[in-house]
């Protein structure tokens, strides 16, 4: 087979190479006469699948997206075409919460308050939005859900309306970009929301860029009372606009999934669906493919108040290393994306191993591996 895959997707010659040829292209500029002779096709979110890209692929059996998010393939014309559709929902879900977690933390010691007794609206109880939710009860944050799909399709959990997550003090946006339809998010935070936020709120946003209007929130950021914000994903990516940057407490380039640990999984979600698909037994384990992290292990003499929560937090991914990059750099030419193509190993909490004399909830809940009594 010919298995043309995006550049950046790691892992693709140990878990595919048995299977035919790969060929890797950049996933943004990929054009239909690459995919020619392709019989599969393996794509990240810069990739729009849709008829005019797959227009000369008359071989094309398999195309798989190794993300969360699939509003940027046509499924309806796969489905049509007889291609078969896999996505990696979850993939990336304890990255991007805990990137949520670290820019949380950094905004706590910003502005000098403590998170433990604030609330925190989360619009969207997916994957993504649940991950979030686990790890800010840890730091004793009362967690407000709202996704009307879920609830009225029967999930039992407690959810709030959107007014109600949009007056919490902390509000993180984890929805997939729709459209149409009753509960479409583009522009979900609209002009409306916008100007009705405290400025003392903050604000982040970690889904699609297309969710928040980005236009009315620059004109609410130039006013005397601009709003706290957390920015990863912006509209018209990579094109975005370069004038709400510094308006921004912190700013990077739709990275908060791009763990080590969870663009692996993606692609490894990939290789399972294409498995079976095709027929082949799944014999290759994802946990023998990562790496030993540099700092594997640590030991806590002390119980992990706030303070020292931190500390373990960022030793392993602070945020604010992202929005350094993403600032010094964001000005110049394609840096949007070479930003993401080049950006530096980062894992996952669960690489550290913290030693404690007692097996402390916080530690085990955040996600970090534990040994102790």
């Amino acid at each position: 087979m010919k298995i043309v895959v995006d550049e950046n997707m790691p892992l693709t010659e140990a878990l595919f190479s048995e299977f035919g040829e790969i060929i890797r292209c950049p996933g943004r500029t990929l054009t239909a006469e690459q995919l020619a002779d392709a019989d599969v096709l393996l794509v990240r979110s810069v990739t729009k699948v849709n008829p005019e890209l797959l227009s000369k692929a008359e071989k094309l059996q398999f195309v798989g997206t190794a993300t969360i998010g699939t509003d940027h393939v046509d499924k309806a014309y796969l489905e049509e075409k007889g291609i078969t559709f896999a996505s990696a929902p979850g993939c990336n879900k304890i990255s991007v919460g805990e990137y949520i977690i670290s820019a949380l933390l950094v905004m706590a010691e910003k502005y000098q308050f403590s998170l433990s007794g604030l609330s925190l609206g989360i619009i969207g109880a997916g994957n993504t939005g649940t991950a979030v939710a686990e790890k800010a009860a840890a730091l004793g944050i009362t967690v407000k859900l709202c996704d009307p799909p879920k609830q009225q399709a029967g999930d039992t959990r407690r959810f709030v309306s959107y007014e109600e997550a949009l007056q919490c003090d902390l509000v993180s946006f984890h929805v997939p970009l729709s459209r149409q339809g009753e509960y479409a998010t583009y522009h979900l935070l609209d002009k409306k929301h916008i100007q009705a936020l405290r400025s003392e709120q903050i604000v982040l946003n970690a889904s699609r860029g297309e969710v928040w209007d980005n236009d009315a929130l620059l004109h609410r950021q130039q006013s005397k009372e601009p709003l706290r914000l957390v920015m990863d994903v912006w509209e018209n990516e990579p094109d975005i606009q370069l004038e709400l940057v510094p308006y921004t407490d912190i700013a990077t380039p739709h990275i908060a999934g791009y763990s080590l640990e969870g663009k692996y999984r993606g692609t490894y979600m990939l290789y399972e669906a294409f498995c079976r698909h095709f027929g082949y037994n799944v014999d290759k384990q994802l946990a023998s493919m990562l790496p030993i992290a540099d700092i594997p292990s640590v030991t806590l003499l002390s119980s992990p108040d706030e303070a020292v929560l931190k500390k373990l937090i960022h030793l392993v991914y602070d945020v604010r290393r992202d929005d350094a990059r993403f600032r010094q750099q964001i000005g110049l030419p394609g840096r949007f994306d070479e930003m993401r193509k080049k950006y530096p190993e980062r894992r996952e909490w669960n690489s550290l191993t913290v030693s404690t004399e007692q097996k402390y909830n916080e530690l085990i809940q955040l996600g970090f591996s534990v040994s102790g009594n």
